[in-house]
């Protein structure tokens, strides 16, 4: 979605690799590189008292380690760094939290359920391993010649995060974090992930939102095999509904994309965009269709096999919200589940 006409951005300068760029005082912004069409994610750097906390560590690369180097000699040089916050269990958010938490001698502090998750998806448990989840999208329709694509990527998350923290600070939602003498708010959304922490300052008016509010992309939102029916559209929409309800000029830093304000704006036209999806796969459910035969009306081009794996994902998230809408019905037969319009 690149609908953002409503959307101010105030920083006019983008950091380079290994650089920071101040947002506001005391708040400074870091990018680093991924190996992905989305090839970019926004970390931050507070100042807290003498020292600093982080938020989020990238994803486990050599270059990403190589810029953190960078950051230690020209941003924080000598000053402690006294904890890192982890936003949610993705690779490019906890990739190298161990590797940093133990260079460091610092906290990792993250919400239980993403700690959790991350235990489950890096070790392969159960419903979170490879063979749960091509059993789950085989059900949906999708190709053997995708699954096979998808069986040889072998455990791909343990390659962006190859060490997870033995231990972990967990914060809830409603928490306050004493972060330089200010209070931040934890914010806790689901949908994207089980309960991704995003950061809230009064004083500074500043969101630190993650991937839950993203300037000119719909963060994925996707299901997964371990709970199958899982309406995790509608909690992503109600989740992002809390952030409309504050101030109108709070700074929202996002993973991607440049800092922004217009948090009101930004909320509705994801609640549209979605909304636009839904009734795009509520006209191409006239006839009984897979999840996967309905993948091209949410992503008309042509996907590799990672992007295959979140175009799953997030269109069986709108099938099943459509469903327990009761706006379309789901049939299984012979093993393969198919979708047509109610009404």
């Amino acid at each position: 979605m690149t609908r953002a006409a409503a959307l101010h951005y105030p920083i006019e300068q983008t950091p380079a690799p290994g650089t920071a760029v101040e947002v506001v005082a005391g708040v400074r912004w870091i990018r680093m590189p991924l190996p992905f069409q989305l090839d970019h994610i926004n970390l931050w750097l507070l100042r807290d008292g003498t020292g600093w906390t982080l938020v989020d560590s990238g994803i486990s690369l050599d270059a990403v380690k190589q810029h953190w180097g960078e950051i230690f000699d020209s941003e924080i040089g000598g000053d402690p760094v006294k904890r890192l916050i982890v936003t949610h269990f993705h690779p490019d958010h906890l990739g190298l939290a161990n590797w940093l938490a133990e260079r460091l001698a610092v906290p990792v502090v993250m919400t239980q359920g993403e700690y959790l998750m991350a235990c489950a998806v890096s070790e392969q448990i159960a419903g979170y391993g490879l063979p749960a989840m091509l059993a789950f999208f085989r059900r949906h329709g999708l190709s053997e010649e995708r699954l096979d694509a998808l069986s040889r990527r072998g455990n791909a998350y343990k390659r962006g995060v190859p060490a997870l923290p033995q231990a972990y600070t967990r914060i809830i939602d409603g928490d306050a974090i004493a972060i330089d003498g200010r209070e931040w708010r934890v914010m806790v959304g689901h949908g994207h992930s089980p309960e991704h922490a995003a950061l809230y300052c009064e004083t500074l008016g500043v969101l630190v939102a993650g991937d839950m509010l993203l300037p000119r992309i719909s963060t994925n939102v996707s299901v997964m095999a371990a709970n199958p029916d899982a309406d995790s559209l509608g909690l992503f929409l109600r989740s992002i509904e809390r952030y409309a309800q504050l101030p109108a000029d709070t700074l929202v830093l996002p993973s991607h994309g440049r800092p922004f304000r217009g948090l009101q704006a930004r909320v509705a036209q994801l609640a549209a965009h979605h909304r636009e999806r839904c009734d795009a796969l509520l006209t191409a459910c006239d006839a009984p269709k897979t999840a996967w035969e309905l993948a091209p009306t949410l992503f008309p081009r042509e996907l590799d096999t990672h992007q295959t794996m979140f175009a799953m994902g997030e269109a069986i998230a709108h099938l099943n919200y459509l469903e327990q809408a009761r706006e379309l019905k789901g049939v299984e037969e012979n093993g393969v589940i198919r979708y047509v319009k109610l009404h």
